[in-house]
């Protein structure tokens, strides 16, 4: 009896809630009563309206209770026009309430009861409304529709499965506090166990979907990156039978997972680095490839993962040359910028994959961001280059120049210079810089030709210090 007594309490503030001309008339009513009885006078309230005593009040100022009780009964009369209107939307919101409940009914009941399961039905109906509409999945929620969701995760039927799964996904969208309260439900063990047990591509497609998800919510990413979820999403993401769609979701709920630091260790022992090296090429995912090799660098665990990976830095060199993805030679560009300025022996092997030529032209035909990270690439291995060489000519008595010359040096000093500096070369040494001066002009020419400027073309003079021949050119690109 008590709970009935509750349920009816419930039933009657919501119904209130959903008749705001009926709680205005109670308004004026209760109002008008307190206004007249403080003034004396006798009078009859209650029912749906109220009688009034007809003296008149000798005072001809209203007081403030008066004017009040006045402008609330012009408010309502203005609005008896649009009582049908208002009653009408009335109706409809609490048709549709009844209608969600009335789902929830039926998750809430496993069919053992009442002989008949509609579980299924009711998970594609909650699927329905909660797909549009961000307040039918606050109520579904609130109405405690998302524990028999995952309860029926449990079951064995496929079915069930499927029509939980992206009901489940549905109730999430835009929506944080549903997010949080799937995995605290304990969905994503269940969704493991089940992705473990069932074969089917159209369940491992729906749990991925639902890793994306669950994933784009901060504090569900150290969850799921400790749930063990990170090499189920490696393994869809890289198997052939696997369609685009899911493809994409897993490699995205993947970059999810990455922002969060905790998590870095865990893709790198999954073997993600290689793995994603191998599918840069591929144009229909390269740039979110490249976007979660971003985040890789910002570790020295990721960074170092992509150190050890087998042609990783000729992978991105040759990422800097797609004129047609800009997004992926801003991303390239950072990653070796990163990585060059973090370490020596990087840089090296940068060098010996022909960053520099990719570098240049990419200052001079990418955009603006592209030109940035470039110059500034550029700039760190022409320090380090100074430096080396200016190390090797102390210790063999060679003279050397640590930088390239520039600024407001004339041609006539940069070329006594360049000759002072042949001079102490051995014949070889100076064989190898004639050939990194030629392989820069030839380079030069050949971007001069791809931005379709004229023959003439003269550049810039940080350019020309970049291809001018001295000792900090000593290694061939």
């Amino acid at each position: 009896m008590a709970k009935c007594a509750r349920l009816d309490a419930a039933s009657f503030r919501l119904w209130l809630a959903f008749f705001p001309s009926l709680l205005r008339r109670r308004l004026l009513q209760a109002v008008a009563c307190g206004a007249y009885l403080h003034r004396g006078r006798r009078g009859s309230c209650g029912g749906a309206g109220f009688n009034v005593a007809k003296q008149q009040p000798r005072r001809t100022r209203p007081s403030g209770s008066e004017r009040l009780v006045e402008l609330l009964r012009a408010e309502s009369s203005d609005d008896s026009g649009s009582d049908e209107a208002s009653d009408d939307e009335t109706r409809r919101k609490v048709e549709s309430f009844e209608e969600l409940q009335r789902v929830v009914g039926w998750l809430q009941l496993d069919g053992h009861s009442t002989g008949e399961d509609r579980r299924e039905e009711a998970a594609a109906e909650v699927r329905r409304l909660a797909k549009d509409d961000p307040g039918a999945r606050e109520t579904l929620a609130m109405l405690g529709v998302i524990p028999p969701l995952v309860g029926m995760l449990d079951s064995d039927d496929p079915d069930l499965h499927i029509a939980a799964l992206y009901a489940l996904l549905n109730l999430g969208i835009g929506n944080e506090l549903n997010k949080a309260a799937v995995v605290k439900a304990g969905a994503v063990h269940k969704m493991l166990n089940l992705i473990e047990s069932d074969s089917s591509a159209l369940v491992s497609e729906a749990i991925v979907a639902n890793f994306l998800g669950l994933s784009a919510l901060d504090s569900n990413k150290p969850i799921i990156g400790a749930s063990g979820a990170i090499p189920i999403l490696l393994s869809a993401f890289r198997s052939p039978d696997t369609s685009p769609t899911a493809r994409q979701d897993a490699v995205r709920a993947l970059f999810n997972l990455s922002i969060a630091s905790v998590n870095l260790p865990l893709l790198v022992d999954a073997g993600l680095v290689p793995a994603l090296l191998e599918v840069v090429g591929d144009m229909a995912v390269s740039e979110r490839v490249l976007a979660l090799l971003s985040n890789f660098v910002a570790s020295g665990e990721g960074r170092r993962a992509l150190s050890r990976s087998a042609d990783a830095f000729a992978i991105l060199v040759d990422v800097l040359g797609w004129s047609d993805a800009i997004a992926c030679q801003e991303k390239a560009a950072y990653i070796l910028m990163v990585m060059a300025h973090k370490c020596h022996a990087d840089r090296v092997a940068m060098l010996e994959a022909g960053v520099v030529s990719a570098l240049l032209e990419l200052t001079l035909l990418g955009t603006p961001l592209a030109q940035k990270r470039a110059s500034r690439l550029l700039e760190i291995l022409t320090m380090d280059k100074g430096k080396r060489v200016s190390d090797n000519g102390g210790r063999s008595g060679v003279p050397a120049v640590s930088a390239p010359l520039c600024g407001g040096a004339s041609e006539a000093s940069r070329a006594e210079a360049e000759a002072e500096a042949k001079e102490g070369m051995s014949e070889e040494r100076r064989a190898v810089v004639e050939l990194v001066q030629q392989s820069l002009q030839t380079n030069m020419l050949r971007i001069v030709r791809r931005a379709n400027l004229p023959q003439d073309f003269a550049p810039s003079e940080r350019l020309q210090a970049l291809t001018a021949p001295s000792t900090t050119k000593s290694l061939p690109f």
